[in-house]
């Protein structure tokens, strides 16, 4: 999640709107994120995202960035367009999900945007649009299966209904302010904890997952200890596959090997074409690419 600088608006128009949701599919292009759940307000956003490749913090930042160029050239604007960096925390599967799917889908009940006349699907700059449509219709890169499966729907319309069915049932109209903020517990019980696990908290879960999350750490900090500095996840992160995957195409549709490019002249169309495909398709940097070339990761 991020707020606008100085809680000031993100988004603009419906062209801003656009501009928001094609950027992020271009982030899980070049990730591998997979988005449960996304919610675009005037000054913020929210994200329940899932990172198969670990790379949260590069994804995130290719994104924020890119976003940021594209509205600050559109409106001649300059500066910073968020406040800061993002905010992240690691949320339990199963019934703390489900409650984050619906904080999410909800914003805009909070907020005073959707009224019940309407309907909650009458909100467009969600992904709860996207549950209710068919896989054809919906974008590519929204996960839609787990958030389906955890109020026991598949994807079928019969079933896209009842999850809007389920989604209703959670929101008091008389207290809309107060939708999607409370879940309900095994046997019955409510806590309201969802939004202040998200403004306060690093996690959203019992306490078990918290324990073992801590273990999973204490775990991590002992073997990054015994490596003397080596990462380990640096030299596997998905952007570095996908530049070698790049590399490999380009050095197959040149009928050259790694070898001849690397020794070519600096200003070498072959070279300049093949980096600038790999800092188009990737979250490595220009000085990343050029790092690579030195080192041979990417041979």
């Amino acid at each position: 999640m991020a707020r606008g600088n100085r809680r000031g608006i993100i988004v603009r128009d419906d062209a801003d709107r656009g501009t928001f949701l094609r950027t992020l599919g271009e982030a899980c292009e070049r990730t591998g994120f997979r988005i449960h759940a996304y919610v675009l307000m005037g000054n913020h956003y929210h994200l329940l995202l899932e990172t198969p490749k670990a790379n949260l913090s590069r994804g995130m930042g290719w994104f924020q960035n890119a976003f940021t160029r594209r509205i600050n050239t559109r409106h001649a604007l300059g500066g910073h367009l968020f406040g800061g960096r993002y905010k992240a925390i690691l949320v339990e599967p199963g019934n703390c999900f489900s409650a984050i799917l619906d904080y999410i889908h909800l914003n805009p009940v909070r907020a005073g945007l959707t009224k019940e006349s309407d309907g909650l699907e009458s909100y467009p700059w969600s992904s709860l649009p996207g549950y209710l449509q068919g896989s054809r219709k919906r974008a590519p890169w929204l996960e839609t299966e787990t958030g389906l499966g955890v109020c026991g729907c598949s994807d079928t319309a019969k079933e896209r209904k009842e999850f809007l069915r389920v989604l209703e049932s959670r929101v008091d109209w008389q207290k809309p302010r107060e939708a999607g903020t409370a879940f309900p517990e095994a046997g019955g019980r409510t806590r309201l904890s969802v939004h202040s696990s998200l403004r306060r908290g690093w996690l959203f879960g019992s306490q078990e997952f918290r324990e073992g999350l801590v273990k999973l750490m204490k775990r991590r900090e002992i073997q990054i200890e015994k490596a003397n500095g080596y990462h380990g996840p640096q030299l596997t992160d998905h952007s570095e596959e996908r530049a070698v995957r790049l590399l490999a195409a380009g050095l197959e549709y040149y009928k050259v090997d790694i070898k001849t490019l690397r020794s070519a002249k600096k200003g070498d169309q072959r070279k300049g074409l093949l980096a600038a495909l790999i800092q188009s398709e990737t979250t490595i940097p220009q000085s990343g690419t050029n790092r690579h070339w030195r080192s041979g990761i990417l041979s």
